[in-house]
């Protein structure tokens, strides 16, 4: 209890704003060491209570109903308990020779559901699929271990108690401490916590032929009945859809500006203005299953096409309140073209390559489709401007490594690298004596390098949502695999995502 106080005594000092990643628990577990040099051996448990420390007011506001407990079923009498197992966990007999049925008693009674489960994988769902919003969980620091990396990086609102022993039988837990975690309520602290179905929905509706004919008016032609299609067809939109959730994580509002549509339904006439083209340098005669403009209607008015819906979307930001909006999306889109432009010049004349040009063609090409639609979510609040260094680092380095990532993607499904600027074909140049293993781990060591950088660029971001949502964005753009609190290999524990970024992997 004392090391509790502590601990509480030490997060509030420093005025955290969760979610936290790893690294910082780490670093501030160290720091927390150095005070007390007798917790030395308690790194992956200070790591826990740490998190536990800064999340625990969001999750004292989050209403008892919107909560869930999760047991292990080690805390039942082993060889005794005559409890089955569906597939959500122990279906509990109650018949009174354990912990598990008086504490499930606490929590429903507050209002709050209950599993008796192993891992965080049901809960990652039970939260993106809207059924809660915070878990308080129950297991030994040796499973805490394994799953609560995966609490970490979907930025749950969680708190974490450790059992007294570890094993996988007989186990205990300081029963008044779950207690007291179960009942605490502060309402004046209730997060407001975004709804991304919500969002969605309304990012879908915008984009139906009736909501984009009312915004921008009648297809009266064939090249506008063409971007009319292109638009209102498949794709999962989620530069609109961040751009949206960025502005309602700042603002706390849930009825979108004019502002915010108009932005919304831009970006989205840039991005697939791009893919246009795109199919079209690159020769494709297939998207989302279905033919490419310029397969039905050949390259030339393919092109047009493109054009008239970058057209479009200047038309569109122009009306808007917002001056800003325009330059926003002209550097990228000027980014965007110097990078496809490096890239098609090398193409056509390859040579030689090393990192620093591999990073220039990504931080062009790549790195603005991902900082455009947080910079537009931002300006159309009007406000936060201490946020863009932040978000811009952010951007660049979610950039570089998702661009490293496809690479890494290709190479493993023994794809052609040597046909575009690539990190694999800069390694290979400038370490021609490695073999494929030695490249791949290296290409996997800067993937890291730069998914951390993401995450330390958010260090200083004082908005819980935005962090939340650039923190889940980040785990599903990566796919990180898991790290366990002690250098230990652990089994990934995969989620829905909470946006699908399996649509396009060419991000220009």
């Amino acid at each position: 209890m004392l090391l509790r106080r502590a601990l509480k005594d030490f997060v509030q000092e420093r005025h955290l704003c969760p979610p936290v990643s790893l690294k910082q628990l780490e670093e501030l577990a160290e720091a927390f060491v150095q005070r007390h040099k007798e917790c030395e051996p308690m790194r992956s448990w200070l790591m826990v209570e740490i998190h536990n420390q800064v999340w625990l007011p969001v999750v004292a506001g989050i209403p008892h109903e919107r909560r869930l407990l999760m047991l292990p079923k080690c805390l039942s009498k082993y060889g005794e308990c005559k409890g089955e197992y569906d597939e959500y966990g122990l279906l509990c007999h109650r018949c009174g020779c354990c912990l598990i049925p008086s504490l499930q008693d606490k929590a429903e009674q507050q209002g709050s559901l209950s599993i008796v489960a192993e891992g965080f994988t049901q809960v990652i769902e039970l939260i993106e699929n809207n059924v809660v919003d915070a878990v308080v969980g129950v297991s030994c620091l040796d499973s805490l271990e394994k799953a609560f990396p995966l609490l970490v990086r979907h930025a749950v609102p969680g708190l974490a108690i450790a059992l007294n022993d570890n094993g996988c039988k007989d186990t205990h837990v300081d029963e008044g401490y779950v207690e007291e975690l179960l009942s605490m309520l502060n309402e004046a602290a209730a997060p407001s916590l975004l709804d991304y179905d919500v969002i969605r929905e309304q990012v879908n509706r915008w984009f139906t032929r009736t909501e984009l004919e009312h915004l921008i008016g009648r297809a009266e032609d064939q090249t506008s009945a063409v971007c009319f299609d292109w638009m209102c067809g498949e794709g999962k939109r989620w530069r609109p859809f961040l751009l949206c959730a960025v502005w309602q994580a700042l603002t706390g509002k849930s009825e979108m500006t004019e502002d915010v549509h108009r932005a919304a339904v831009a970006v989205e006439c840039f991005h697939k203005a791009s893919l246009i083209h795109d199919d079209i340098e690159d020769g494709d005669q297939t998207r989302y299953g279905q033919p490419t403009v310029n397969a039905l209607y050949g390259d030339a008015f393919a092109i047009n096409a493109g054009d008239a819906l970058l057209g479009e979307g200047y038309r569109v930001l122009a009306e808007s309140n917002n001056a800003e909006l325009v330059r926003l999306i002209s550097d990228a889109h000027m980014k965007l073209c110097k990078g496809q432009g490096a890239e098609l010049v090398w193409c056509q004349h390859p040579e030689p390559i090393d990192m620093d040009f591999v990073k220039e063609v990504f931080r062009h090409k790549t790195v603005p489709a991902f900082e455009v639609s947080l910079m537009l979510g931002l300006s159309c609040t009007g406000n936060f401007v201490h946020l863009r260094p932040m978000l811009r680092r952010y951007s660049e380095a979610l950039g570089m490594a998702y661009q490293m990532n496809d690479d890494l993607e290709d190479f493993r499904n023994d794809n052609e690298l040597a046909s575009r600027p690539s990190v694999v074909l800069a390694l290979r140049n400038e370490h021609p004596q490695w073999d494929d293993e030695k490249v791949k781990n290296e290409l996997q060591s800067l993937i890291d390098h730069y998914h951390q950088e993401a995450l330390d660029a958010l260090n200083e971001v004082d908005s819980m949502e935005l962090k939340r949502l650039l923190f889940q964005v980040t785990e599903k753009i990566l796919k990180a695999p898991p790290t366990p609190l002690r250098g230990r290999q652990i089994v990934n524990e995969s989620a829905q995502p909470l946006v699908d970024f399996e649509e396009e992997r060419d991000y220009k």
